[in-house]
Parts: structure tokens; C-alpha cells; sequence
């Protein structure tokens, strides 16, 4: 076997741990983009298995949690854009996408040429199918909203606001597999440790 070719890939999305989320807010309890993609992942995968188990869906259960945990990886990049200032104009997200589009193809270039083909599938957005997408995005923002929900629960009003737009966006989503998370396990991040070992 050939020497292998040297790649600063997972060196370079291991600062993910040092990228804050929530930015422009203060902050009761820090979230940083690692730990977030970890937590998208989890609940992408409890939606992909509901989905397939109850409502019909045919996905590829690995395939889309592992899409999960690299859904963030340009931040490394292009730093955590908050969602007001992402959405704020339509002039402002299609410049942001783009940015996010092209960082996604810098990190693409890092990675050794015979496993480009392999990460281009979860680096790369516009290569998700739609139903993978559709679930990562789900997750992404039942993870925005529990986040919000335990800032308020810890009396951080500077959440309060996002809290209620973020439940008015998942009240609208009319995936099944999110309303049975909300429904299944969303009362349980109310209690505290000590409520839910009874």
C-alpha cells in the first residue's frame, strides 16, 4: 500500500467545538455547533426510524443520521449565521447560501480524492434527497426549539420571543414523525433529572 495522502479534513471540523450558536443572544446555557450536530443527529434518527416504522417512509436510516452529523460542518467556515440575520432579506440568504454552498466544496477539497465521492453526499446540501433533507431540517429545528424551551425554563427571557416562533413553526410542520416526537418524548425535556428517574 502507497503512503496515504495527508488531509486536514477532520483536524479542520474538530473546531466545530469552539463555534457558540445563539450568538446574538445571552446565553443561560452554551450550545457550540459539535455538540448541536450530535443532538440533530440523534433526533434525525428517532424521525427516520418513525418514519419508516409508522408512516410509510422508505429511508435509509444510516444514511440520513450521518447526513445529520455533517449538516453544520461549513460553519466551520463561515462561522454560526443567526436565523434573524440568515432570513432577513432574501438578498441576504441567497448571498449566505451561496457562501454555505461554496465552504461545503472547500471542505469537499480537503478529504482524499477516493473518499470525495462518499462525503460529497452528506457535505454537499443540493445532494440530499428531498425526504433526507426534509427530516435533518425537522430535527434541526425540534432542536432549536428545545434549546429555547430550557433557556426560558432556566428564567432567560432573551428566549422567549424564539421560543414561540419556533413552536409556530413546528406546530405548522406537517411531518407525523415530529408531531409523535413532540408528542412522545417533547414533555420529558420539561423534567428535572431527579423527575425523571421516578
Amino acid at each position: 500500500m502507497s503512503e496515504s495522502p495527508r488531509s486536514h479534513f477532520f483536524a479542520y471540523i474538530s473546531k466545530l467545538r469552539w463555534l457558540q450558536r445563539w450568538g446574538m443572544k445571552r446565553n443561560v446555557i452554551n450550545e457550540n455547533v459539535m455538540e448541536h450536530s450530535w443532538e440533530v443527529a440523534t433526533v434525525t434518527h428517532v424521525l427516520a426510524l418513525v418514519k419508516n416504522r409508522y408512516f410509510g417512509g422508505q429511508l435509509d436510516v444510516n444514511a440520513v443520521v450521518v447526513a445529520a452529523l455533517y449538516h453544520d460542518c461549513s460553519e466551520v467556515i463561515t462561522g454560526d449565521m443567526p436565523s434573524p440575520i440568515k432570513y432577513h432579506s432574501p438578498e441576504i440568504t441567497r448571498a449566505y447560501k451561496a457562501i454555505e454552498k461554496q465552504a461545503g466544496h472547500e471542505l469537499l477539497n480537503l478529504l482524499p480524492p477516493d473518499l470525495k465521492p462518499d462525503f460529497r453526499k452528506v457535505l454537499i446540501e443540493e445532494e440530499l434527497a428531498d425526504d433526507v433533507h426534509t427530516v435533518i431540517k425537522s430535527a434541526d429545528m425540534i432542536c432549536a426549539w428545545l434549546k429555547c424551551k430550557a433557556e426560558v425554563q432556566a428564567g432567560n427571557a432573551e428566549f422567549k420571543k424564539a421560543e414561540e416562533d419556533v413552536r409556530r413553526r413546528l406546530e405548522r410542520n406537517t411531518s407525523p414523525e415530529v408531531k409523535y416526537f413532540l408528542e412522545t418524548f417533547g414533555p420529558s425535556y420539561s423534567l428535572t433529572l431527579d423527575e425523571l428517574l421516578k
